[in-house]
C-alpha cells in the first residue's frame, strides 16, 4: 500500500463529502470551499458521512491523483470539534488515522514528580 511520508502536509476536510465526486470535483471543492491551492505539495483528505470511506486528493507533477480506502465493518475516527473547515495534520498522523487510531484522543497526562519514594 502507498502511504504518505511522515513529513507530508495534510488537510483534512471536517465536513462529510459526497464521495461520488471524482478528482476534478474534489479539486474544485479544495479551491472554492476550503480556500486551498490544489497544486500545492499537500494531501487533501475527504470522508463520507458514515466515515467508512476516505478519498485523498493530491497533485503529482502532471495530474491529479485520487486515492480511496473503504472499510468493511469499522469507521474512521474523525475530529469531534474544530474551528474551521479543515484540520491540518502530518503524514504520520494521517497514517495513524488510516490504521484506525484516534489521532485526537488525549493521551496520558504528564506527571510532575519531585521524588521517587
Amino acid at each position: 500500500m502507498i502511504r504518505p511520508t511522515a513529513a507530508a502536509v495534510v488537510y483534512l476536510c471536517v465536513a462529510p463529502t459526497d464521495l461520488r465526486k471524482q478528482a476534478v470535483s474534489l479539486a474544485l471543492l479544495v479551491e472554492q470551499s476550503l480556500k486551498r491551492d490544489v497544486f500545492a505539495p499537500a494531501l487533501y483528505v475527504f470522508s463520507n458521512a458514515r466515515r467508512d470511506r476516505i478519498r485523498i486528493l493530491y497533485w503529482e507533477r502532471n495530474g491529479l491523483v485520487l486515492w480511496s480506502k473503504r472499510l468493511e465493518q469499522q469507521r474512521f475516527i474523525w475530529p469531534r470539534m474544530t474551528d474551521g473547515d479543515t484540520v491540518s495534520m502530518s503524514g504520520g498522523e494521517l497514517n495513524q488515522l488510516l490504521d484506525g487510531f484516534d489521532v485526537w484522543a488525549q493521551g496520558h497526562r504528564e506527571l510532575q514528580l519531585k521524588r521517587v519514594g
